[in-house]
């Protein structure tokens, strides 16, 4: 009876003890995610005397504000489509490649890189490489290829949407190569025996094992290019939305 008593005693202070571990977690959240987020709902109804009032809430009406949303909408939409398709089809030919792990690693590892790289950097990147004075165009030009002016790629549905893409076609394939790995030679195999062709394949078997997985990341590029500010910010100037 003392050892059953003592045994459920350890039981109830399980769950407290074990508590101690996610104790970190909730901290960097709360100071990271929760009060930040706090800051911006109050913050959204009080004015610059730290008054109460709706006006901040009501610009959001304003056409230029439905234009700039509308704007940033049809960027990320176009560019998660678009980088999901080219990393999809780029994650599938890495899988299948032939060749040792550390090409995969070697790839994995620049798309890494490149995924995390934009922001000011990469709009510089772009601007002195495709420019009115750009590196590149430069060269084109001294090849006898007209560019034209350079200014497309201030422009948010050419320039910037190329822009974007260099980073979500990266991160399409560091988040769905996990997804295509999945896919066995096997199955292929047992797809043929079965008198099934490859379209059979990819409509019967790999398209419903990968289509979660695809919308998924399809999804992360939508948030991620719709969070990607301070690229458009240094190509499009203020006054254009």
């Amino acid at each position: 009876m003392a050892d059953a008593s003592r045994g459920r005693a350890l039981g109830r202070r399980r769950p407290s003890s074990a508590l101690l571990g996610v104790v970190p977690f909730f901290a960097y959240t709360t100071v990271f995610l929760l009060i930040p987020t706090l800051v911006v709902l109050i913050g959204a109804f009080l004015d610059g005397d730290n008054g109460f009032t709706m006006a901040n809430v009501e610009a959001l009406t304003s056409p230029a504000v439905l234009r700039a949303l509308r704007n940033s909408v049809v960027l990320s939409a176009v560019t998660a489509f678009a980088g999901a398709v080219i990393g999809g089809i780029l994650a599938y030919a890495v899988s299948t490649a032939k060749g040792s792990s550390v090409t995969k690693r070697f790839i994995t590892s620049l798309c890494g890189v490149l995924a995390q790289f934009g922001g000011v950097a990469l709009a510089f990147a772009f601007v002195a490489s495709f420019g009115m004075t750009g590196l590149i165009t430069a060269w084109l030009s001294a090849a006898g290829i007209d560019t034209g002016t350079g200014f497309w790629i201030y422009e948010w549905n050419k320039g910037l949407m190329l822009i974007y893409l260099y980073f979500q076609v990266p991160l399409m394939v560091i988040v769905f190569l996990p997804a295509v790995e999945v896919l066995r030679p096997q199955w292929r195999e047992a797809t043929e025996t079965l008198g099934g062709t490859t379209w059979t394949f990819w409509r019967r078997v790999a398209g419903p094992i990968l289509l979660p997985s695809f919308v998924g990341a399809m999804l992360l590029l939508f948030t991620n290019a719709f969070s990607a500010y301070a690229t458009a910010k240094a190509l499009i100037s203020q006054g254009t939305p």
